[in-house]
């Protein structure tokens, strides 16, 4: 598989991935302008990784389609990082995971749009505007979790603990992530993770939580190494569109 080409999917595979667990939360937020909030940003998700596996198929597997690459890949072959399937245990969890997840988006895609790659910077771009609005939300969320009750405190907190080892790993450079640098098509993971970790420090701090002092991290989604959860999501995802292959939706 050409660089670019991982690229790509790298990018679209976290987006997918997310916007799938957040829809499997849809219609269960705890009211309901939250729950549109969720289900909306599920769609905005969705809409940035069809884009991109529609040009992946245009530049790369002239024989596929955009659906090919989002439902018939192998396991090994989803490049996305491990946090963005971890699942929706309360909903501190999914917040830190959307927090920690938007943070990274909201730097990754203002870098990209200075990409040589004209697609990429287009892409990154025309999502700055909705991917600012999701960490908007959810630094608000995560200060009104924090800050609220000490029920609310406490299930942040351990959802903060659990997730940060899944963390890092955004910014983690495999042999794609260099090669795309260097061509100054990618980004510099090194570069955006201290604005990243500001950030996260920034909110934690006003939401009256602890960063986790535990250095361990897990790595290999963005290599198809991925945790025992994607294994699920990919058959409840897949389902429909391998059994019934020529159906029009």
């Amino acid at each position: 598989m050409k660089e670019k080409q991982k690229y790509y999917l790298q990018i679209a595979d976290n987006a997918l991935i997310l916007s799938h667990r957040l829809s499997e939360y849809s219609s269960k937020g705890p009211f309901l302008e939250e729950d549109l909030a969720t289900t909306n940003i599920a769609l905005d998700l969705i809409g940035i990784a069809e884009s991109i596996f529609e040009e992946t198929a245009r530049q790369f597997k002239k024989d596929s389609t955009g659906d090919d690459l989002a439902f018939r890949r192998a396991e090994n072959e989803y490049f996305n990082c491990t946090l963005v399937e971890q699942p929706n245990t309360d909903f501190a969890f999914i917040l830190v995971r959307q927090f920690f997840t938007d943070a990274f988006h909201f730097y990754f895609f203002s870098e990209l749009t200075n990409s040589k790659d004209v697609f990429l910077a287009a892409i990154a771009t025309k999502s700055l505007k909705e991917i600012t609005y999701h960490l908007r939300r959810s630094s608000e969320w995560m200060i009104r979790l924090g800050d609220g009750t000490p029920l609310a405190n406490q299930k942040t907190q351990y959802a903060l603990d659990t997730l940060w080892k899944f963390s890092q790993e955004f910014f983690h450079e495999n042999e794609t992530d260099k090669a795309m640098k260097e061509q100054e098509i990618g980004v510099d993971l090194s570069a955006i993770q201290q604005l990243w970790l500001q950030k996260v420090k920034e909110i934690v701090y006003m939401a009256h939580l602890t960063l986790p002092k535990n250095n361990h991290q897990v790595f290999g989604g963005k290599d198809g190494n991925h945790s025992e959860f994607m294994g699920y999501i990919l058959a409840e995802m897949q389902f429909l569109p391998n059994k019934y292959p020529d159906a029009k939706w």
